[in-house]
């Protein structure tokens, strides 16, 4: 029983091994010197202005999620061009609906100011 998880028990071993083993010598050997700008959490140059809890504008997520929804687009791009000679017509067509669509909703978008940052 042992013998068929023995390959996946060292597997297991030689990827924690290679995780812990940097961290490890880092904390080690990296010399240990604290000051008072070190252990600042910013080191932008100056101080926090504002709460780190503080709310964001409804906007930054909808860009996020239009980035998410035309980077989805180009995913299944790639695929379909792959396999573009052997879908023939049907599968040009199809994506060219779905293409259709997206800059429909695109244009949508376009229009309702979705995509502009004041």
């Amino acid at each position: 029983m042992l013998e068929n998880y023995l390959p996946v028990l060292i597997f297991m071993a030689v990827g924690i091994a290679i995780g812990l083993i940097p961290v490890a010598a880092g904390f080690l050997l990296a010399p240990h010197k604290p000051d008072s700008e070190k252990n600042s959490p910013y080191e932008c140059g100056f101080e926090a202005f504002e709460d780190t809890r503080m709310r964001f504008d409804v906007r930054y997520y909808l860009v996020a999620i239009l980035f998410i929804i035309f980077d989805l687009e180009i995913a299944f791009l790639f695929p379909w061009a792959v396999v573009l000679e052997q879908i023939g017509w049907f599968g040009y067509i199809a994506m060219m609906i779905f293409l259709g669509i997206l800059v429909i909703g695109f244009i949508y978008e376009w229009k309702k100011g979705a995509l502009e940052w004041e």
